[in-house]
């Protein structure tokens, strides 16, 4: 009679479904709309609700960036370098479920999800190593003419507004938000809209490891609707269009030129898993020149 009643216990048992939310602040608010959108896989088959970010949450967003700005563009790069590589470990602990989602996400093969998340892994761990490396390609002594110092250093930008590649869910994010934060600039994510849980869910690894809360925020939602306000906001410095269709995107190239934001245009990507240069690093720094005139050395008129 027991066994009986414990396997219609078991069969009468719900499975537990995972909560998708948005990660603002180094925190998971729902959205403040209260709004949900419905999210397939390739077949059309339901997947999870997603939050549908709303105005405010782009703003509330924008509000955390910018606290976390100072902190992190003032951390040295080599520890910049060691936080990105935490996040690859801890990408590493979870590869299976990211497998699973990119799998669904983009109708791909167990084998070549595996192959897209390795590869997105890989990405972290190659801006990890460049943070620190940087300054010494793009900038350095200037020779110019005179008996002065002249010597140029990469500084970043500030809030850069990210929008996702629509089709590539997990390696084409992290192509294009990785550089950002690298670099010390603090980000803004717009999920892509079709398949927003593999960016989702890095949120949750973001909150692990040992990023400052608010360095990344990551929105999900209707890409238009969340990028029009970041485009316009005037406490944002510059913002990635890799996810905007041609239309989208001239309509936030117009906006952004109201505060004179940084501006990366859509360019097409055939492949996101080849080596992606170092683009996508300089295109959210801003270069310092510093002039010091030189001294002299004793009578001989000699100098340093």
């Amino acid at each position: 009679m027991s066994d009986k009643t414990d396997k219609t216990e078991q069969q009468q048992r719900l499975g537990v479904f995972k909560t998708y939310k948005l990660y603002v602040g180094g925190k998971f608010p729902r959205s403040e709309s209260g709004r949900v959108y419905e999210v397939t896989d390739a077949k059309g088959k339901w997947l999870a609700n997603a939050p549908q970010s709303s105005r405010k949450d782009a703003r509330d967003a924008v509000v955390a960036a910018r606290k976390a700005f100072g902190g992190w563009s003032g951390a040295t790069a080599y520890n910049r370098g060691q936080i990105l590589y935490r996040v690859a470990e801890m990408l590493e602990g979870r590869k299976s479920q990211f497998v699973h989602e990119v799998a669904d996400a983009e109708g791909l093969s167990k084998s070549r999800a595996a192959d897209q998340v390795e590869a997105t892994i890989d990405r972290w761990v190659w801006y990890a190593g460049w943070t620190d490396k940087i300054a010494q390609v793009v900038g350095g002594g200037n020779p110019v003419a005179g008996p002065y110092f002249n010597l140029s250093s990469p500084e970043p930008t500030g809030v850069v507004a990210v929008l996702a590649p629509q089709e590539s869910s997990f390696l084409g994010l992290v192509s294009v938000l990785a550089p950002v934060i690298a670099t010390g600039n603090t980000a803004i994510v717009i999920a892509s809209e079709r398949s927003p849980l593999p960016a989702l869910s890095l949120g949750e690894v973001l909150a692990t490891s040992d990023v400052p809360g608010g360095v990344v925020n990551v929105l999900s939602g209707r890409t238009a609707e969340i990028a029009a306000p970041l485009a316009a906001h005037q406490d944002v410095n510059a913002i990635d269009l890799a996810g905007a269709d041609d239309a989208l995107a001239k309509e936030l190239e117009i906006a952004a030129a109201d505060n004179l934001k940084r501006v990366l245009r859509p360019q097409p990507v055939d492949d996101w898993s080849a080596t992606p240069g170092i683009d996508r690093m300089t295109a959210f720094l801003e270069t310092k020149t510093v002039w010091h005139p030189t001294g002299s050395l004793g009578a001989s008129g000699s100098s340093y």
